[in-house]
């Protein structure tokens, strides 16, 4: 007579093993259809954003070469050595020396024939391409929001067959951000991200935007359907913003930003300029990516800091 299996086993015999991805995986990606035999082994990344998704799921080890990085990588990344292909944006013929199976780009206009390469052109090569979604200006996407960075998140997830890493992810961040309530005090906000005579703002419909809202702070540029937008003195003047976030750039550094505002006879009255009501944000966490939760966090705590 056959022993009898433990209830257990039987259970465990009962529940299906989770399945990864099932290839050929076909997906639209910024209006371009972009199939995938198999997960990438070998990608080439193109803007911060696209580098640090890769990493924060653990696969450092396909990366075969980045280029037009934005600043340098979080610290938990600083022992890490990646191949650099260009300072700027790579162009087509550096790119395919990479052997890369995947080009992963922060912005569509890095696929350009003076570029990366033209995404029809690097599929009939075998090469396929990928736009990060909140970038995509081919298919204009909706006012960004935190659940399309995580969908982002969660295909890159299934590209790779990496899914557990991806819902691990998310749920980091989700928890990030519930932990970080939004301030009530209604204080409005300007994101200067660059310029001089002309500031370059954020709007009402990318990173910025979404990063404020999430701060509790009214984006004086809200109601300006773009991502970024040229403002001028006079209207930042108008408005008087209770806080200035500041981008932290190589090219533009906040230090020098705080300088222009305190020298510039238009801005230096301004109460935020007085009072030094400044939020710091370096460059590759001003733009949609996996560091824009953690970004609220550190910027939630330097609003908290701030004095009025």
């Amino acid at each position: 007579m056959r022993a009898l299996l433990p209830l257990a086993a039987l259970l465990a015999l009962s529940v299906p093993a989770e399945a990864g991805t099932a290839y050929p995986l076909v997906l639209d990606n910024c209006g371009v259809s972009v199939s995938f035999e198999r997960a990438p082994e070998r990608v080439v990344t193109i803007k911060s954003t696209a580098t640090e998704l890769l990493l924060a799921l653990g696969l450092a080890d396909r990366i075969v070469g980045v280029g037009f990085q934005d600043g340098p990588l979080p610290e938990a990344y600083a022992g890490l050595s990646l191949t650099v292909l260009a300072d700027k944006l790579p162009s087509q013929e550096v790119v395919l020396e990479a052997e890369p199976d995947l080009v992963y780009g922060g912005w569509e206009s890095n696929f350009s024939a003076d570029g990366a390469g033209e995404r029809p052109v690097l599929a009939q090569l075998g090469v396929a391409s990928y736009v990060a979604p909140a970038a995509c200006r081919t298919i204009a996407p909706p006012k960004l929001d935190f659940e399309q960075l995580f969908d982002e998140i969660a295909e890159m997830g299934t590209i790779f067959d990496v899914e557990d890493a991806a819902e691990d992810l998310v749920a980091a961040q989700r928890d990030m951000l519930a932990q970080t309530p939004a301030d009530q005090r209604g204080l409005s906000a300007v994101w200067y991200s660059s310029g001089t005579k002309t500031p370059y703002v954020g709007a009402g419909h990318n990173a910025p935007a979404m990063m404020m809202e999430a701060l509790g702070l009214d984006n004086i540029f809200a109601d300006i359907a773009e991502g970024w937008t040229s403002a001028s003195w006079e209207a930042i003047v108008d408005a008087n913003p209770d806080v200035i976030v500041m981008v932290d750039a190589a090219w533009n550094s906040a230090a020098q930003k705080k300088a222009l505002l305190a020298e510039n006879p238009i801005t230096s009255a301004l109460d935020a300029v007085v009072h030094q009501r400044y939020l710091v944000v370096p460059f590759p966490a001003a733009e949609a990516g996996v560091r824009n939760a953690p970004a609220v966090v550190d910027m939630a705590a330097q609003l908290q800091a701030l004095q009025f």
